[in-house]
């Protein structure tokens, strides 16, 4: 009897571990793609149509087709395996959005900048964020169909990264490379976590 009840506690499902990671990065460049993609429920989305009003402030150049923009965030999520459930932050990419930055960025383990390499400098604010607040990111390089492609190292210098930044490319529409993408974050944010634990060299 003893045997059976232990066997059972053995057995028994146990309550994954849940983390928040946010997708950040400049206007257009994949963030709702990504979280769409990767998402194993249907992600809730805050996207309104582009207006002419908006126009003066939203640059489109590189994105002329784009119609549509997040206003408040996309939501996500997805089983990493069944111990770990990452919960998916997509932060709008305009400035006047980002006063929703500090909320969203409550509680995160880490985050994505997505870039996108025909106009890098739209990453600057979100890596600029994160290094202030000192939540660990990974830049990835969306590669947009037509844009050229750059070695990990020059992404690293044209944004003036940490070396301990990991730099990684990915396709946001495909499953698996987003996917991948977000297993980075987790493993760059538990190496940080790990460091800062170890004791002071003497």
């Amino acid at each position: 009897m003893v045997w059976r009840s232990e066997r059972h506690r053995r057995s028994a499902p146990v309550e994954p571990v849940t983390l928040k990671i946010l997708v950040a990065g400049g206007f257009g460049v994949g963030k709702t793609t990504l979280v769409g993609a990767v998402s194993e429920i249907r992600p809730l989305r805050t996207e309104e149509r582009l207006t002419e009003a908006g126009r003066p402030v939203d640059d489109l150049h590189g994105v002329e087709a784009k119609s549509t923009t997040t206003v408040a965030m996309d939501f996500g999520r997805i089983t990493v395996h069944e111990g770990l459930v990452l919960y998916l932050f997509g932060t709008p990419g305009q400035d006047r959005f980002w006063f929703l930055w500090d909320e969203l960025a409550r509680g995160a383990l880490g985050a994505v900048v997505l870039a996108d390499t025909r106009r890098l400098a739209d990453s600057f604010a979100a890596v600029d964020y994160f290094e202030r607040r000192s939540l660990p990111f990974v830049v990835a390089v969306n590669c947009f169909d037509g844009a050229d492609r750059y070695p990990v190292e020059a992404v690293k210098d044209a944004l003036d990264l940490d070396p301990a930044v990991p730099v990684v490319l990915c396709d946001a529409r495909a499953q698996d490379s987003a996917r991948d993408v977000l297993v980075a974050v987790v493993e760059h944010a538990m190496r940080r976590g790990a460091q800062r634990r170890e004791p002071a060299l003497s």
